[in-house]
């Protein structure tokens, strides 16, 4: 069937070093793959947290589906993240020591299935933030240049 992608985390880019990334299941309820499937959802704020030995995605916003009735469930809520005890204890030990985050950076259905990846990340400096945004404006007015020498 192949990727379709539901909603990129642009933010987690900007701000952040990703370093590593992983593909994760997540644990939902059936209005919630509803909601995501209609492009419900937003990732923009969220984090992930490790607990034990379970990885939850936390402030992820589901819109209620609007059908649903007594089975929707707090949009806001935790939720579970699928990986395997191996990804669990890396990603538990970076960020332990070496003080890495865990975030979202995209969404998207594979096969069916709702997956998320999710990024390894570091913090960025403000002198980074600009060198990104200074490296994004010479690439823009590159492909203007093209644009207007082609046509």
């Amino acid at each position: 069937m192949g990727i379709k992608i539901i909603d990129n985390n642009k933010k987690a880019y900007f701000d952040y070093f990703i370093e590593d990334t992983y593909e994760a299941g997540i644990a939902l309820v059936g209005c919630e793959v509803k909601s995501i499937r209609l492009g419900q959802v937003n990732i923009k704020d969220t984090f992930c947290s490790v607990r034990g030995d379970e990885v939850f995605v936390m402030n992820m916003h589901i819109k209620p589906y609007e059908k649903g009735s007594y089975f929707n469930v707090d949009a806001k809520r935790p939720r579970k993240l699928l990986l395997h005890r191996r990804e669990i204890d890396k990603l538990r030990g970076a960020v332990a020591q070496k003080s890495y985050t865990i975030v979202p950076t995209k969404i998207y259905f594979k096969d069916g299935l709702v997956k998320m990846e999710i990024g390894l990340a570091k913090g960025k400096e403000l002198h980074d933030k600009r060198k990104s945004i200074a490296e994004k404006e010479v690439k823009r007015e590159i492909q203007r240049t093209i644009k207007q020498y082609n046509a």
